[in-house]
């Protein structure tokens, strides 16, 4: 990475990791998530894949589109894909001359895998000494080592689940592999941090990142609740544990979402309800209070809202600065996004140029800004002969 006291300043045409290669050795959701941010960042990612099989996700459907499973697409745009046979010694040599070549390695086979094969940290390191290498697992490499890591277990396991769903009802996961791309997102840091650390000393650093304490790490004001108070959460449906209300409330024609942070809006809200003496009752004056007597409260605020739809509410709401919105799906989430010009996606090309898809686009927005990569997601061994005709240069 180059000294960033030197670096000038970004031009429209720099992407922020350019020059920058990162050997992927990951697969499914939580490290091909990771290298994909670092992709579409600009950094060179090289996907090693199985021979004939490739990553696991490559057969995860329904649904498919046009070009393959939505689940693989979802997170290797902007990849190379090189086969590789690591039980071969030919193959795991030309892994470790990949890595080699790295700045960045990222894995996710159980620990020790990488070891057996001759591609653990140390083993790399030794010749590669500016190698940043991120190890993803389930449960870390000391007692959990054995243990499989899935995202719907981790949920289970770690608490998640027992604060999603209903009060008197079964324990949910939440709706996307929540905990895959927590993990993901600090990997990312992780890595991003020891990148910026290698800068000034020329050295690198292993880091070690698990689904379980990702999850922790998100569970935030709840986890705090336990460890600060004593007090261990438990299921709300959507009624939130500390604010008041903030949560679905039922109009004419079914639920709208309605978060009051503070007092002010809780006055805003009453008022434009035409219930402007709630604001005043001391059982609903303060959050505190609202909190303690929000069983009281709710049906109150709901009986106000019967007399409208939840789309009237929305529009009276948030002209006074209640934060209010409806219940969208997938696809009117996106179109509201766009709406509000927040261009949620981007097209993506095959190697020809020709679009083939829409996709979430990388949701940071910069200034200056780039032009962003938009390579569709590799076919299996798409690269793999650019790639080994490269590293067999390297000698």
């Amino acid at each position: 990475m180059p000294d960033s006291s030197s670096a000038s300043a970004p031009t429209p045409a720099e992407s922020p990791l350019e020059g920058l290669l990162v050997a992927d050795f990951s697969r499914v959701l939580a490290g091909p998530l990771a290298t994909m941010t670092l992709a579409d960042l600009g950094a060179r990612v090289i996907k090693v894949e199985r021979p004939g099989t490739g990553d696991d996700t490559r057969s995860w459907g329904p649904p498919y589109s046009p070009t393959g499973a939505t689940y693989f697409e979802s997170v290797n745009r902007n990849k190379e894909s090189v086969c590789l046979d690591l039980s071969q010694p030919e193959d795991r040599q030309l892994a470790r001359k990949l890595a080699g070549a790295a700045d960045v390695v990222v894995e996710n086979f159980k620990p020790g895998g990488m070891d057996k094969l001759g591609l653990g940290y140390e083993q790399l390191a030794a010749e590669n000494p500016g190698l940043v290498y991120a190890s993803i697992s389930g449960f870390g490499s000391a007692e959990g080592a054995s243990l499989p890591g899935y995202d719907f277990i981790v949920q289970a396991v770690g608490g998640l689940m027992s604060i999603t769903g209903d009060a008197d009802g079964s324990p949910y996961k939440a709706g996307v592999a929540l905990v895959d791309v927590l993990t993901a997102k600090d990997a990312t840091i992780g890595i991003l941090a020891a990148l910026n650390a290698r800068a000034v000393s020329g050295l690198g650093r292993r880091l070690e990142v698990n689904l379980l304490s990702s999850l922790q790490g998100a569970l935030a004001n709840q986890a705090q609740a336990y460890l600060g108070a004593g007090k261990v959460p438990q299921r709300m449906g959507n009624e939130h544990p500390s604010i008041v209300p903030y949560q679905l409330l039922d109009c004419a024609d079914g639920p709208l979402a309605v978060a009051c942070g503070n007092d002010g809006q809780f006055r805003q809200l009453a008022a434009v309800l035409g219930v402007p003496r709630l604001a005043d009752d001391e059982r609903f004056a303060t959050n505190s209070a609202r909190v303690q007597h929000r069983r009281e409260l709710i049906p109150l605020l709901e009986q106000a809202l019967s007399s409208a739809s939840a789309a009237v509410w929305q529009d009276k709401l948030t002209g006074v600065g209640v934060p209010a919105g409806p219940v969208a799906s997938i696809d009117e989430g996106i179109t509201y996004a766009e709406s509000l010009g927040l261009a949620p996606t981007i097209e993506v090309h095959d190697a020809t140029g020709r679009p083939v898809g829409r996709q979430v686009r990388h949701p940071v927005s910069w200034s200056p800004a780039f032009e962003p990569r938009t390579a569709a997601p590799p076919m299996l061994g798409e690269h793999t002969e650019s790639v080994l005709e490269w590293l067999r240069a390297l000698d």
